[in-house]
């Protein structure tokens, strides 16, 4: 069965929070090294407006994942880029869920009348390169050693797909 993708609305927070946490606790994904709280995730959700969403996967009545385009950079002159953020739950992932979700995201910044897309990957994540890669992002480049987690230096793949030209 297909995902189903839309807007998150307050009572997805939950979902997205253990799907966020479980990739927190388990992976390179995020370079956040302590679970979230309910009040820091609900505070985090007030950026969603305008051109930056947050959307979920939902199957069979589960949201199964979620992906955001949220503002880059945090000055006036970004306004017209986002980051995009993709997870899936862990039972979940190989679906195809990232690739709808992925998607609904790219048409929701054509529509929201954004320039461009950044997409910044921990490098040692190669589903998360692959699956920005089948989306049409470009490598544009490598940042070094920025992140540690686990004990282990990572690098951060920067990718980025153009909108409008």
């Amino acid at each position: 069965m297909t995902a189903g993708i839309r807007l998150a609305i307050p009572s997805d927070l939950q979902a997205i929070l253990d799907i966020y946490n479980e990739a927190v606790l388990n992976s390179t994904a995020t370079f956040d090294t302590e679970p979230r709280t309910m009040e820091v995730q609900k505070e985090w959700a007030r950026q969603f407006d305008g051109p930056f969403v947050l959307l979920v996967a939902q199957r069979a009545g589960q949201v199964v994942g979620w992906g955001c385009l949220h503002p880059f950079g945090g000055k006036p002159g970004y306004r017209f880029t986002a980051e995009d953020s993709v997870y899936v739950r862990s039972d979940q992932r190989g679906s195809g869920t990232g690739r709808l979700l992925l998607a609904a995201l790219v048409e929701s910044g054509r529509e929201n009348g954004l320039r461009t897309i950044i997409a910044r990957i921990a490098g040692d994540n190669p589903a998360s390169v692959r699956l920005h890669e089948a989306a049409g992002f470009q490598h544009v480049g490598r940042e070094r050693e920025v992140g540690q987690k686990f004990n282990r230096w990572l690098d951060v793949v920067v990718m980025q797909m153009m909108l409008r030209e």
